[in-house]
């Protein structure tokens, strides 16, 4: 299949073209798309020439336009630069006799109704949908329009036509920003699950609602007060540990995926606070709320770390680098009044086992060389409280 992607090198473009070429180059291995195989991806910007446009239009079994003004310095060019660019494509591939498919991205503004009455860019968005579809009338050939709302993530522009770019630019990087009304609601959509939809519809598999527009989604409402609070809190993870919610599908996710990648070149390591003594160091790396807290703990030669037990709280020990002695014994004596029995389990970082700490139980943790640190990632079920530490001293 030969695409052609006109508006390449903007944000859902590049994001667009990104995905096309790794199915096409073999990195993008899931079944689901071998049936577009082989690719090929044509890539149509601004400072591209007539011959190109001409020669992709007339090879391209399926054209996504994408091409489009957002904020331009006189309204006028809202209708030349919408408009104007569609009527040229659709010339372009009538006159090759091309009835290909074609895709046109248009907006939520172009329903002109709310807040969106009398809006230039909404006015040009309408224009071109309703060229779109004179011109499948005109040739039979399928036309596909999307009415995109709020798109957001990776690559998008701050300060030109996307809050969410804006905001997530200067919460990471400390830049200054305002917001007019926090209470104000917007429809969002994530990027990867719009190219989602537009790798569907290659595939034939598209979804309409009842005036012929297709449905992109799903999309997320949130108000900018909302918004703002959580990419705060994301910014705030750094010191506090925390790890904000990753549900599959869920807004959280995406906005934090987006907002990483909005930090300054340079601006992606951040320092961990570490608590050192004679007998190594223990460093926490991240807590969640409802899946624990993991740290990384460094015993030094010969050292013996733990000989606690906890009530409710569990952990898993993962050695990573050296040989360790694991060692629990239930706490309490048996039927006959004598000491429950130890378990010992000698574990290295050449063979990863985990062992868990069981509540009840008594543990503690031994460097078994001489010479050597041992290191060992810590998962604890629940973050440590010091108003509440359920950790008890008692030897194993």
């Amino acid at each position: 299949m030969k695409v052609l992607v006109t508006g390449a090198k903007g944000f859902v473009g590049r994001n667009l073209c990104e995905s096309l070429k790794s199915i096409r180059d073999g990195k993008d291995r899931r079944e689901h798309y071998q049936s577009l195989l082989p690719l090929t991806v044509y890539e149509y910007d601004r400072d591209g020439t007539q011959e190109e446009l001409s020669l992709y239009c007339a090879e391209a079994d399926f054209v996504f336009n994408l091409a489009g003004v957002n904020r331009p310095e006189d309204p006028a060019d809202f209708m030349a630069g919408n408009f104007g660019f569609a009527s040229e494509l659709l010339g372009m591939l009538e006159r090759h006799g091309n009835r290909c498919p074609v895709m046109l991205a248009s907006s939520a503004q172009a329903s002109l109704v709310g807040r969106y009455a009398g809006s230039a860019y909404g006015e040009s968005k309408r224009a071109g949908e309703q060229l779109f579809r004179e011109y499948s009338a005109r040739t039979g050939a399928p036309v596909h329009i999307y009415r995109f709302p709020n798109v957001y993530g990776k690559w998008c522009r701050p300060n030109y036509n996307s809050a969410v770019a804006t905001f997530c630019d200067a919460i990471a990087n400390g830049r200054e920003f305002h917001v007019d009304d926090p209470s104000v609601e917007l429809e969002l959509l994530y990027i990867d699950d719009l190219v989602s939809c537009m790798l569907e519809l290659l595939l034939g598999n598209v979804r309409r609602d009842g005036a012929g527009v297709c449905h992109a989604g799903p999309t997320d409402r949130a108000t900018l007060g909302g918004i703002v609070s959580m990419l705060e809190s994301f910014r705030d993870s750094r010191s506090d540990l925390s790890v904000p919610d990753q549900a599959d599908g869920s807004f959280s996710k995406k906005l934090h995926a987006t907002f990483l990648s909005y930090y300054d070149a340079g601006s992606l390591a951040y320092p961990l606070r570490t608590n050192r003594d004679g007998r190594g160091s223990f460093t926490e790396f991240l807590r969640t709320p409802d899946r624990g807290q993991v740290s990384i703990n460094v015993s030094k030669p010969g050292v013996t770390k733990g000989s606690h037990w906890h009530h409710t709280k569990w952990e898993k020990f993962l050695v990573v680098s050296g040989e360790a002695l694991i060692r629990l014994r239930r706490v309490g004596v048996d039927a006959e009044g004598s000491p429950y029995p130890v378990e010992e389990y000698r574990v290295s970082g050449a063979e990863p086992t985990v062992v868990e700490m069981a509540p009840g139980m008594t543990h503690s943790i031994t460097n078994l060389s001489d010479t050597d640190d041992l290191v060992t990632v810590m998962w604890a079920n629940e973050p440590f409280d010091p108003e509440r530490p359920d950790t008890y001293y008692e030897e194993v």
